[in-house]
């Protein structure tokens, strides 16, 4: 489903609920200056804020987002990728499409040099990120705790507690993360797995 096309079925769900923009965002707990981005199809949602957005609907969120005909393969072009200018200068793009039914995203981040992308709330139980540093050194804190992550680097996490992003180098940061919002789960420890290459130095 294209941004346009799914903007359109969130205004008609909400008008439908008799909802003004000020109280789906209420409902959902996502800002109204997202709420009105997504419905005029002008800014990708990720899916943690669309499964709000369907939550302060009523609905479920496979719904929301199923097209009719949908297939059980998906293909999202290189060119239908969504990129992302946030404020500081940093830049996220939506690899994967959003699959009715399936909680799961692809990101890739590039921060620039000092750029801190700020704090992520702590997700439902259940949430689970894995990251990995394409290029860069990226700081990336889990609680209370501080994680320096080289390129070729990567770290796991469940996302039930806040964690931030940051590039504290001289240099641009590029890494992904992999989100996955499935079944509750009991809070594990944080694993850092460092790269083969340089720990074979």
């Amino acid at each position: 489903m294209d941004l346009s096309e799914l903007g359109r079925r969130v205004q008609s769900l909400r008008r439908d609920r008799g909802l003004t923009l000020q109280s789906l965002a209420a409902r959902a707990g996502v800002s109204v200056s997202m709420l009105s981005s997504v419905e005029r199809g002008q800014k990708a949602a990720t899916i943690v804020v669309l499964a709000r957005i369907a939550d302060g609907l009523g609905t479920p969120l496979a719904e929301l987002v199923a097209t009719p005909g949908d297939r059980r393969v998906i293909v999202r072009r290189a060119a239908g990728q969504d990129v992302i200018d946030e404020p500081g200068g940093w830049r996220r793009e939506i690899l994967t499409p959003v699959v009715p039914g399936v909680n799961f995203e692809w990101i890739r981040t590039t921060l620039p040099p000092g750029c801190d992308a700020g704090q992520f709330p702590a997700y439902a139980p259940g949430s689970h990120e894995y990251v990995l540093v394409e290029s860069g050194t990226l700081r990336l804190t889990v609680g209370e705790q501080d994680y320096a992550l080289a390129a070729g680097d990567s770290l796991y996490f469940a996302a039930d507690v806040a964690h931030a992003y940051a590039n504290t180098t001289g240099a641009p940061c590029t890494y992904y993360v992999a989100a996955l919002i499935m079944r509750p789960r009991r809070p594990g420890a944080v694993q850092v797995v460092r790269s083969r290459r340089r720990s074979a130095r």
